[in-house]
Order: C-alpha cells, then structure tokens, then sequence
C-alpha cells in the first residue's frame, strides 16, 4: 500500500476530536486507508454502510444503532445514511472521548442540508484525493508548504519532458487506474466509474430527472479545460435551463467530480460574486471525458496547456489538504486580462502565485500576471513561479523564477 500523506493529519484529528469524517470521492482510497488504520494506529471496529444489513440496521433506528457500538468505530460509507449523524451527536454529547467515530463518505456531507449543522464542533474534516505525483513517488515531497515558507529556496531543479508529463496527466491519480498499464483497460475503467457515479451516488443524493444530461455536463465542462465557470453559456451549450444547471453542478462537486477554484480578491465578500473556475477532480477522468489518448493530445496543442494547468492545480490542492494550515487554493485576474492560475493564501495572509505553461521554455512576458499580483498584494506577496516543461530553475527577477513541473514531486 502506497503510503498517503494525510495519514498524520488524520492521526493528529483522532486524538483531539470525537468526530472525524474523511471525505472523498469512490475509489480514492478511504476504505483501504480507514481499515489500516483500525487495524493499526488507531485500533476500531470497522462497519460499512454498503452492507445492506448494516446500513438497513442504521436506517430502521439509529440512536440504537449507535448506542450499541462500543469503543472507537469506522463507519464508511456514512453518506447512506444521514439520519446518523443526530444520533452520533447525541452520542458525543454524552462521551466526547477524542477518536469514537472515524466516518468516511463519498460524497461531501457538508455540502449537504443540514449535516454540516449536526455535528458542528465535534468533528473535524478531511478530504482524500486520488494519489498526488509525490504519493505516487514515494518521496514525500511537499511544494506547497516548501514555497509558503518564509526560506523557500529554488534548488537545482530535475525536469521532465513534455511528453512526460502529459503521460502524468493523462493517468491520472486514482488507485486502480494506476495498476492497469494498457490504455483501453485504462479508459474501460473510467467508463465503469462514471456509470457508478451517475447511477448510484447521484440518485441517492437527489431524486433527479434527466440524467442522461450529466454525462454530457461533465463532457462540456472537461472541454473548458480550468476556464471560467459562466452559466449562461454552459446553460446555452448543453440546453438545460440555469436553475437546473447549477443543481447538477452542485451533485457534481458533492461527489467530488469536479472542483471549483475561487477567485481571488483582496475583498473578501468579492470573492464570493466573481466567477470561479472549473477543473475536473482528476486529469485521467478529464482525458477519458474528452475521448484522449497520447497520441491525440500530443498531436492537439490547443489541449496540451488546459490539461496541464488542470493537472497541476489539482496537485496543489491535493498537497493542501496534507499541509498544515491548510492555505486557500484561488485564482487572479485582472480586467486588464492579466492574470495568475493559482493563488495560495495561508491563515497570515501571506501570498504566493503559480503560473503554468506547458513550453519548455519561459520568457519575461509570462510574469505579468505575477507582477500584477504582487502590485496589488504588496508586503503580503512571498514570491512567484511560472512552471514549465524544461529542467532548470531560472530567476527572473526579485522573487520570480521559472521552475520545471516536476518539482511539485520532486525535492
């Protein structure tokens, strides 16, 4: 078993809170990680929702349920049955012993109604994305707290070559894609998983009509390639009225299909209204979506950047959820039309920007969106990157440089 980097994040919340609940979405690895662990580090029952007698035990009385499970539990699978959760409040209320419930869900319970009140102050939440590259490495490399970091230094820098990181990106992180070494198992797998998603998670999340609409919704939006969320257009594109859309873009994000990027402000409340960005959880699914393979993504230079802008902001959210602080993934654009792919913020305030090209070569022109972050952010901006497909780590300037991809994996 690959070793996640969240395991001492998860530790850490076991041992102070009652409640922790690890959410992600199906086949990241929460079950394998959970029953380690119970078995392990933090010894528990371990029970699943996805057996229908347990999960028909939970549903016909939970507070009985739950009164009769002794010590520390894992219950997987929680989002089956919500009507838990009061009852496991109850429960806390009455025996706030750090580590009782280890709970996990494919979908996030706390974008759904209700939940997120239930069990407020009592639980802790983590998410588990398919593996990052540094996972997938074995090193235990952590650039975003590296380059948050007051001391940051450039080093040396080990690159890869386009076609390299393409191959990355195009497999993707998700457990058992990584065990299948030929394309077409590689693309059968992904059709299975978004059938399951569809059929099974979607329909117990919301009694929902028309689904044969979703696969084309994820199909559009894997096209956009981390653009700019505009509902009017997606709305206009796929022929679904808006009210409808962002329903379904909202089944989308609580099974962790796709994420949404903020954008940045130095207006907290502006952050809210100005449009986000869209980006596919997973660069495989997003290659699968789109019908791609090696040969075609190389041969279509337009794909080649949204691809890997998706694919590396998504390593960086995936290292934040590891990172102590957990620092604030967004976005930046001026109306100028400068802007920056991704803006880190720690709790201080303290601001970082990264700008993604897939050239192998950088030129002065690709830091003006840096530039433009720092002018705004003054005293609070640390430093920039533009990442690239070359090998070397080039200054540009007081606190701009130029470094390969690979060092998001690589120390």
């Amino acid at each position: 078993m690959l070793t996640r980097s969240l395991t001492p994040r998860l530790l850490e919340a076991l041992a102070d809170s009652p409640v922790v609940l690890l959410t992600g979405a199906r086949q990241t690895g929460k079950s394998t990680l959970v029953r380690h662990l119970a078995a392990t580090a933090h010894p528990a029952r371990y029970l699943t929702l996805d057996d229908p007698t347990v999960l028909a035990a939970a549903q016909s009385d939970p507070t009985g349920f739950v009164a009769g499970l002794e010590g520390n539990v894992v219950l997987d699978e929680i989002q089956h049955a919500p009507e838990l959760f009061p009852a496991i409040k109850l429960a806390v209320d009455r025996d706030r012993r750090p580590g009782r419930f280890l709970l996990t869900g494919s979908a996030n319970v706390l974008l759904l109604p209700r939940l997120a009140e239930s069990l407020a102050g009592r639980m802790e939440n983590l998410t588990l994305w398919p593996f990052s590259q540094s996972e997938i490495e074995g090193g235990g490399a952590n650039f975003v707290e590296d380059f948050l970091a007051r001391d940051w230094s450039p080093g040396t820098g080990t690159g890869e070559s386009r076609k390299a990181l393409l191959q990355r990106a195009l497999r993707g992180g998700y457990p058992e894609v990584l065990t299948r070494a030929a394309a077409h198992r590689r693309q059968a797998w992904f059709a299975s998983y978004v059938t399951t998603i569809l059929q099974r998670d979607v329909r117990d999340l919301a009694n929902i009509e028309g689904l044969t609409a979703m696969p084309r919704l994820l199909s559009l939006l894997a096209a956009s390639g981390a653009g700019l969320l505009n509902y009017a257009e997606v709305s206009r594109s796929i022929g679904l009225p808006q009210s409808t859309l962002k329903r379904y873009m909202a089944l989308l994000e609580t099974t962790f299909l796709l994420q949404l990027l903020p954008a940045w402000s130095g207006n907290l409340g502006r952050r809210l209204v100005r449009s986000p960005k869209v980006l596919l959880s997973d660069t495989g699914l997003m290659a699968y979506l789109l019908g791609l393979e090696g040969e075609e993504i190389a041969a279509d230079g337009a794909l080649v950047g949204p691809l890997l802008e998706d694919f590396v902001i998504m390593e960086l959210l995936k290292q934040s959820s590891f990172t102590r602080g957990r620092p604030q993934l967004l976005h930046f654009r001026l109306q100028t039309g400068r802007e920056v792919d991704v803006v880190l913020e720690d709790r201080g305030g303290n601001v970082v920007g990264i700008e993604v090209k897939a050239a192998a070569s950088v030129s002065a022109g690709d830091f003006d969106g840096l530039r433009a972050l720092a002018e705004q952010v003054g005293k609070r901006f640390r430093r920039g990157a533009v990442l690239y497909s070359g090998s070397e780590a080039i200054p540009f300037g007081p606190r701009l440089h130029a470094l390969p991809t690979s060092v998001l994996w690589r120390k």
